[in-house]
């Protein structure tokens, strides 16, 4: 069973085997330049993104979703989407980002003046100073709560869906409120109401997301397949990426600060949890020169991967100079630690920028959710 709401660790193989992810690695030849995170085996798998290739080759229209749940914090993993997300903005997609108020309500206990703080606060202040364009016509940012689009729509799908279902991909239980089952047909709303008449038709649509959101994508397949004599979707893309580590080890979580560097972090606060970090040496400077060390067990290694170091020469140097041990464990934190300063000095000062657009962006008409 995965669950969308809990912080458990996937196991990335076992996820492709039982539940017909496809390797992302087959499509990179058919992408003129895929992002980074495509190229370094971060994106791991997909469901039909060969749609999504072709819209962006042909440039026609597609649209992009992912949502955000404002119920704490925003970390360093969290970055992934946002880097996907402007990339996708540079191909001209629709995109759509759900704030998931009714969603942190129903599963966290968060009401909804408190979810929209934490929302503009958080999320999107951030989303804007990692450098996604607030100002694209084609980007729509919305409370799920008050989007009726997507709120009617909801209750027009749920018409199709029982209680089994619900509990066969989510393991609800009889204590489970009704409100949170109710929860994931908001996400399918979410992602399906892009291609309602009212938002432009039916267009290809793919969702970003970790493997522990496929559940949500499986119930949107299979109702857009249900629907689609009625409202004509095309069954939703998906894309996968592997969970950044935490700094103790495990997935890294907003609800587990010690795993933690978040985006709102000073930079010397960055800097000292990066220092303390798990890494892949060895347990004696001896051990490490003799062995090596593991680079695919360690976080600074991960963060280089991830979000540091845009060179992949110089990433594939580090790797080798890891494991044939001509490069000890603190080397390697000096060079990820300057670079993390580096980018939490200058994301402090494009968060103080960013504050004001984003206690705006909720107002706009045009960030409804769709144009019609």
């Amino acid at each position: 069973m995965i669950d969308p709401w809990s912080s458990a660790i996937v196991n990335y193989e076992k996820l492709i085997e039982e539940f017909g992810i496809k390797p992302f690695h087959d499509l990179l030849g058919d992408l003129e330049d895929p992002h980074i995170l495509m190229r370094r085996g971060i994106v791991f798998g997909h469901r039909d993104y060969g749609r999504i290739v072709k819209a962006i080759r042909e440039k026609t229209n597609f649209a992009v979703v992912t949502g955000m749940m404002p119920s704490g914090k925003m970390h360093i993993g969290h970055k992934m989407i946002v880097d996907q997300l402007i990339w996708y903005q540079e191909k001209g997609a629709e995109i759509y980002i759900p704030i998931a108020d009714m969603e942190s309500y129903s599963a966290r206990g968060i009401d909804f003046p408190e979810a929209k703080n934490i929302a503009i606060e958080e999320y999107i202040t951030n989303y804007i100073a990692l450098g996604l364009d607030p100002d694209d016509k084609n980007l729509h940012i919305y409370l799920t709560s008050e989007n009726k689009i997507v709120t009617d729509l909801a209750y027009k799908l749920a018409k199709r869906v029982n209680m089994n279902e619900m509990k066969a991909i989510y393991g609800f239980s009889g204590s489970t409120n009704i409100a949170h089952i109710y929860a994931p047909m908001i996400q399918v709303a979410d992602i399906l109401h892009p291609q309602l008449e009212e938002c432009g038709g039916p267009k290809p649509t793919v969702v970003p997301v970790g493997p522990d959101q496929d559940p949500h994508i499986r119930l949107t397949r299979d109702i857009a397949e249900r629907f689609q004599s009625q409202f004509k979707f095309i069954t939703p893309s998906s894309t996968y990426h592997r969970f950044i580590t935490g700094l103790t080890g495990g997935k890294m979580s907003s609800s587990k600060p010690k795993t933690a560097i978040f985006l709102s972090d000073s930079p010397d606060v960055a800097l000292k949890k990066l220092k303390s970090a798990k890494t892949g040496g060895r347990e004696s400077l001896a051990e490490q020169k003799k062995m090596g060390g593991v680079p695919e067990d360690c976080v600074i290694y991960e963060m280089l991967l991830y979000h540091l170091l845009p060179s992949d020469s110089q990433l594939k140097e580090i790797h080798q100079q890891c494991r044939e041990g001509s490069i000890m464990c603190g080397e390697c934190k000096a060079h990820a630690a300057e670079r993390m300063k580096d980018f939490f000095k200058d994301l402090k000062k494009k968060r103080e920028k960013a504050k004001n657009k984003a206690r705006t962006i909720l107002d706009d008409e045009l960030n409804t959710g769709c144009i019609s």
